[in-house]
């Protein structure tokens, strides 16, 4: 009887020893292979699975999307610039058997190939194309890489530059073409402005022309400027000053005028002779015009 129990008891050790070593749990996020006296029998979806103890081997797949950083690499670019570019790439596995049979360590494989690649495709760019042309190179490291992890099952969803150092000498040399850069512009829209003031200032004066009381009126404007701030200097313009000696040279003229035309009767010579007078100031004030008899 006692052998009996210890049987029972033996057996169903074995049962549950037997039950733990068959039931495999797959979570969502994961894919299984299934091997059989070493042979690939097929992949299995999440959820409860049963294998065959000692004879059954199920791998563990996660169908994740894995970051992986590509350490910095020391690049010499097409101009003969050397700097040290580091990035990041993702992928994920789309075929699980492939990803276990296809190649030994799928995120050792992807490692190298990404450095090598990033070194190949970034060595083809000069500096300034390395710089600014950021997407389009991203674009080639993910189009390579993708055709090489193709076979592996592996799916690249997209590479990014992270960071890239440049040597210092190359800095100062950016920073110094940067500024000539700034400068040049500043100079260009300094010019096109003085271009458009000059023109401005060409029309005003074509209107000043056409209308002489109005340079007039900006002289009478620009004193009632200066005299805002309650100042004790007095300021002529010089259309001022001409226009006060031309007023000077008219009162002149005029006084010449009156005085012959007073001492001409008192002579008592015939209406049809004027006697010969001195020199009398033209219009001008500069010449001088001389009566003779008619």
């Amino acid at each position: 009887m006692k052998i009996l129990v210890i049987f029972l008891i033996v057996f169903a050790v074995l049962i549950l020893l037997a039950a733990a070593m068959s039931i495999r749990i797959i979570k969502q996020y994961e894919d299984g292979v299934l091997f059989r006296l070493g042979r690939v029998i097929g992949d299995r979806k999440p959820g409860l699975r049963m294998i065959i103890p000692l004879v059954d081997v199920l791998h563990r797949v996660s169908l994740r999307i894995v970051t992986m950083p590509i350490q910095s690499q020391g690049i010499i670019t097409r101009d003969n610039v050397s700097v040290d570019v580091s990035a990041v790439a993702y992928f994920k596995v789309v075929d699980a058997v492939k990803s276990v049979v296809a190649i030994e360590n799928v995120h050792a494989a992807i490692d190298q190939i990404a450095q090598t690649t990033l070194r190949k495709v970034v060595g083809q760019h000069t500096l300034d194309q390395t710089l600014s042309e950021t997407d389009r190179i991203n674009l080639d490291i993910r189009k390579i890489l993708d055709v090489t992890t193709a076979d592996w099952g592996v799916e690249v969803t997209l590479v990014e530059l992270k960071d890239i150092q440049l040597p210092d000498s190359m800095k100062r040399a950016m920073a110094r073409q940067a500024e000539a850069e700034r400068e040049k512009r500043a100079k260009i829209i300094n010019a096109e402005g003085e271009s458009l003031a000059a023109a401005a200032l060409g029309d005003a004066s074509d209107t000043m022309m056409a209308h002489p009381l109005a340079l007039q009126l900006r002289n009478l404007q620009s004193l009632v400027e200066i005299g805002v701030d309650k100042n004790t200097t007095v300021v002529f313009p010089a259309p001022l000053m001409s226009t006060i000696a031309e007023l000077g040279t008219f009162l002149t003229r005029e006084s010449n005028a009156a005085g012959l035309s007073v001492s001409a009767p008192a002579s008592g010579q015939g209406p049809d002779e004027i006697p010969t007078t001195p020199a009398v100031p033209d219009a001008s004030g500069n010449g001088h015009a001389d009566l003779t008899k008619r």
